[in-house]
């Protein structure tokens, strides 16, 4: 009996020992000879509509098929670390949150095939960095981004057929032998396998390069189904891939307009590469180490398919010399250039002059600058002691002179006054200049009579020659390297400055060859403002508009009227008095002819209209008094006259 207990006992805990397994799920341990298994989970039931979240902990595959799941929730497997296979196929799965796959480190191999997804979180892939197979067929993807592509380099089996895809971005083949330029090992086993197939692509520019790769054999990518058709454009639909002949899309074409260049040190430099192709490639600078140049550059595309970059670099150094690529890049692919830069030059810094102190063989010191041939003899009596200064004028010379006393004698440098230094009986020397008795210099320096862009300069000369030339030279207050300058000679005491700027401050100044170099003799003086003339201009340019508008319809109208007198005095001179007698009134009258009267007659049978003879017209005229006279008159009637 006590046995039995205890087997009781220990049974029931190996069973709950045992992980729980999910209601709608079976979940089965494989165990393995060497005492090692894993353990699958199987999800099937077509009522689950959600993720299960109580699968075991040490479950190594994952299938979730065929249920209503529409949804992939934010961290649905962050506690199975040791999932190695996950499966959710063909299901309802529309959603897939990008946190879903978080803390799936040892993932291998995800499968979400037949489902309808429409945007897969692409990013979310970096939360598997053991990925290598990612299957998404049958879905309803419209698009890879190329932010996908960093993601994708470790994935060795893509599937993305029976998708809705068009077009795919030309980078997204550049992490793919042969396009990354990395050559496979000849011992490479390993292939990248591809599904393409059942999607409605577009085959223009943009899928160039996997239209080339479809062409492509002996290369470590391989194309699950090689029957690829394009869709569009019209004259390509129902074509294959290998047979498929874009048009306007070619590779870049990189030149440079030198392949080494030698510049010397601090100069200025200008690569410039050249490229060609369909469409219009860009241009990028980097060193040869990828790192981006940061200098100015300058691009242009003078026409379609052409496009041309200059680097510039300014003052140039060592650090400066190396290779600079040239990358030229469009959909069709790429293609890129060097130039090789060496800076010929020493660069070296200058440091302070030192100071050499040396003797003589008559035991006297010597001073010199170091590196240099130029000596400061320098002298030094009981009394005094003089100190070399470092100054841009040549050095100076101070010899001690024979004798009793100790007399110091400096000598200056050429073009300076003499001086003399001479030491008193007590032994104290005392520095004594030698001044002229009278300075020749320029004085009462002015300007008068300015105006908006001349003015007159003036000046008087003390204990110059009247010969002497001076120059003068003049320039605006805030620029003065618009400097002009005018030579004339000290006796003209005046001088006319012209072609100024009006209401502009000017500084002129005055020099002459007898005065101490680099002295000027300056003055600043002001143009004066042109504003009023212009004012006044304006006002007389308007009052001559308004008379011009005034007088010329008047002098219009007036020459009109004497067209008119004239014409009209031409006309009555040409048609004389005949026109005057024109303007009388005329009547023409007709002779009436004498019909005999009959005596059963009417009364408007007395007379007959006969037409006269052209003898027998004529014509009187209507301020006669002459009447025609009735050549019959009857006894019963009464004398009538006709007109």
């Amino acid at each position: 009996m006590y046995r039995l207990l205890v087997a009781q006992v220990l049974l029931g805990c190996w069973i709950g020992a045992q992980p729980f397994c999910p209601s709608q799920c079976t979940c089965v341990y494989h165990g393995h000879s060497d005492g090692t298994g894993s353990r699958s989970v199987l999800c099937n039931d077509p009522d689950m509509s959600d993720i299960p979240v109580n699968v075991p902990v040490d479950t190594v595959k994952l299938r979730v098929e065929k249920t209503a799941v529409r949804r992939v929730p934010t961290e649905a497997f962050y506690y199975l670390s040791e999932l190695r296979y996950l499966w959710i196929t063909y299901n309802s799965v529309t959603s897939v949150d990008p946190g879903s796959f978080y803390n799936l480190k040892v993932l291998h191999e995800l499968r979400m095939d037949g489902n309808m997804i429409a945007t897969f979180p692409w990013e979310s892939l970096k939360e598997m960095p053991s990925l290598r197979t990612l299957d998404l067929h049958n879905n309803r993807l419209t698009s890879v981004p190329l932010e996908a592509a960093p993601y994708l380099v470790n994935i060795t089996y893509l599937d993305i057929s029976s998708n809705k895809l068009t077009t795919l971005p030309s980078d997204l083949v550049d992490i793919w032998p042969p396009f990354s330029g990395i050559l496979p090992s000849a011992n490479a086993s390993q292939k990248i396998v591809l599904g393409l197939q059942d999607n409605p692509w577009y085959c223009d520019c943009r899928i160039s390069k996997f239209i080339d790769l479809s062409k492509m054999a002996s290369i470590p990518v391989v194309l699950m189904d090689q029957v690829l058709t394009c869709s569009g454009p019209e004259n390509l639909a129902g074509v294959l891939f290998q047979w498929a002949e874009l048009d306007q899309c070619s590779k870049p074409s990189v030149i440079t307009s030198a392949t080494k260049i030698t510049s010397p040190l601090g100069s200025n430099v200008l690569l410039r590469c050249d490229a060609t192709g369909f469409p219009t490639p860009t241009l990028l600078w980097t060193r040869a180490d990828g790192t981006t140049v940061n200098v100015t550059v300058v691009q242009e595309s003078p026409g379609e398919g052409v496009r041309w970059s200059i680097l510039s670099l300014h003052s140039i150094g060592f650090k400066d010399a190396g290779d600079y690529r040239c990358k030229a890049k469009n959909f069709a692919g790429n293609s890129e250039a060097y130039i090789t830069l060496s800076v010929d030059g020493v660069q070296s810094l200058t440091p302070s002059p030192l100071i050499n102190i040396t003797k003589r063989p008559d035991d006297q010191p010597v001073t010199s600058f170091a590196g240099t041939k130029m000596p400061l003899y320098t002298t030094l009596s009981p009394a005094l002691t003089t100190r070399a200064a470092m100054t841009t004028v040549p050095p100076l010379t101070i010899r001690k002179s024979p004798g009793p006393g100790g007399g110091i004698q400096r000598s200056p440098p050429a073009g300076d006054k003499p001086a003399k230094i001479q030491q008193s009986k007590d032994g104290k020397g005392s520095l004594t200049s030698e001044k002229s008795k009278k300075k020749a210099d320029l004085k009462d320096i002015e300007v008068v009579e300015e105006t908006s862009d001349t003015a007159v300069l003036l000046w008087r000369a003390e204990g110059l020659p009247s010969d002497s030339p001076v120059t003068v030279f003049y320039f605006p207050y805030d620029a003065k390297d618009d400097k002009e300058t005018v030579d004339t000679e000290v006796g003209q005491g005046k001088l006319l400055l012209e072609y100024l700027m009006p209401n502009q401050v000017y500084t002129v100044c005055l020099v002459t060859k007898g005065s101490v170099a680099g002295k000027e003799q300056c003055v600043d003086f002001t143009t004066l403002d042109n504003g009023g003339e212009d004012g006044q201009n304006k006002i007389l340019m308007i009052a001559s508009g308004i008379a011009c508008a005034v007088a010329v319809p008047l002098i219009v109208v007036l020459l009109y009227k004497i067209v008119c007198l004239c014409c009209k005095g031409n006309s009555s001179r040409n048609n004389g008095p005949d026109d005057d007698l024109s303007k009388e009134t005329y009547v023409k009258f007709e002779t009436l002819a004498m019909k005999q009267r009959t005596l059963n007659g009417q009364a408007n049978d007395l007379w007959a209209r006969r037409q006269t003879q052209e003898s027998e017209r004529m014509l009187l005229c209507s301020r006669s008094s002459i009447d025609s006279q009735m050549t019959f008159k009857s006894d019963s009637s009464r004398a009538e006259y006709l007109c």
